[in-house]
């Protein structure tokens, strides 16, 4: 009889949904979801999806209740995480999927994220960090350590191939999602700035999110919005081929834990042009596989951009380093299997 797992959390994302198709395929799982309806975007909506965040607990335990699911399951230790150590369930794992997961650090709520955060990795049978930035935070709040598997999900090699772009022209991408967070003005003025040099490119941002139409009127306000392509959402699947059209990388968040995004551009020999932060410092070393930029200085950007366009031999040499690195450490079927193995040496305990 196959064993059940209730997953709590947001089950359209492509990070939730390679943990749960990895489960399916490595470890017979049987899957089940349950997540928060309300969206967001608006004061009233937030304030029903917090109405629902407090009443959650009562639907999870329902659903143990009549679906018996073996485990519990969740991302986000401060929120899905938190309403796993709720739900009554035998055995739990929670997965942080930021540095810290506590954000926005100047947020009034930090105090109580901080609470039912350290709740939540008490009552975790297993804790996953992604990648070793994410056990910093963890060892200086006292977590016991011997929970913690550290172990990317990774990804799909035989998806995210490598291709070789022998463009004689910069031809970015963007694949993060369009929220302040990521500065996506801070690279389309740098893109400006190329463009003010008389440097040909394009540059395609991928997916979506609040700062859509702003960042169309800023493309057209720097007067590249001919060079820009904006694709909105598309599948994971549609994702591989976009990226082994492009030859760089660019990512500029100003938080981050372990991105499955820059790993993906990785395989597909995209040389990475990411922001100096630590979640990037653990996969690129500046100059040598990839560019670490200061956050917000797009006079350094620019410069780096011009500097890995005119070194095609040193960004030749990174993205075969790179795909070794991935194949290495970031397969999908051998990761998501030792992930599956794990459970169920929980479950047989």
């Amino acid at each position: 009889m196959k064993r059940k797992i209730l997953f709590l959390g947001e089950s359209y994302r492509a990070d939730a949904i390679t943990w749960m198709k990895g489960l399916k395929e490595f470890g017979d799982f049987e899957i089940i979801t349950w997540e928060l309806q309300s969206p967001s975007n608006s004061k009233l909506n937030r304030f029903k999806r917090i109405l629902e965040y407090f009443f959650a607990p009562v639907s999870i335990r329902k659903i143990i209740r009549n679906k018996k699911p073996d485990m519990v399951i969740a991302e986000r230790t401060t929120s899905y995480g938190f309403l796993a150590a709720l739900s009554g369930s035998k055995t739990i794992a929670i997965a942080q999927q930021g540095r810290t997961d506590l954000w926005p650090e100047d947020s009034v709520l930090y105090p109580f994220k901080k609470f039912i955060q350290k709740y939540a990795f008490k009552k975790a049978h297993l804790i996953h960090a992604w990648g070793p930035v994410m056990t910093i935070s963890m060892k200086a709040i006292g977590v016991d350590m011997n929970k913690v598997l550290v172990l990317p999900k990774g990804i799909d090699l035989s998806l995210f191939t490598p291709s070789t772009n022998y463009s004689n022209k910069i031809e970015a991408i963007v694949t993060r999602s369009l929220q302040p967070e990521y500065r996506h003005d801070s690279i389309l003025k740098a893109f400006g700035i190329l463009h003010q040099k008389g440097i040909d490119f394009s540059l395609t941002i991928v997916g979506d999110g609040t700062r859509l139409q702003f960042l169309k009127d800023l493309a057209k306000e720097l007067q590249i919005e001919n060079k820009v392509i904006f694709t909105g959402r598309i599948p994971n699947t549609e994702l591989p081929k976009l990226l082994q059209q492009s030859n760089i990388y660019i990512s500029m968040p100003i938080t981050e834990g372990v991105s499955a995004s820059l790993i993906e551009a990785m395989a597909c020999n995209c040389y990475p042009v990411v922001s100096d932060i630590a979640g990037n410092q653990s996969w690129i070393t500046h100059r040598e596989n990839g560019q670490l930029i200061t956050i917000d200085d797009i006079e350094m950007l620019a410069n780096e951009l011009i500097w890995s366009f005119e070194n095609p031999e040193s960004r030749n040499e990174a993205i075969i380093r790179n795909r070794k690195f991935v194949e290495e450490n970031a397969n999908y079927d051998i990761n998501m299997k030792v992930i599956a193995d794990r459970y169920h040496e929980l479950l047989n305990k």
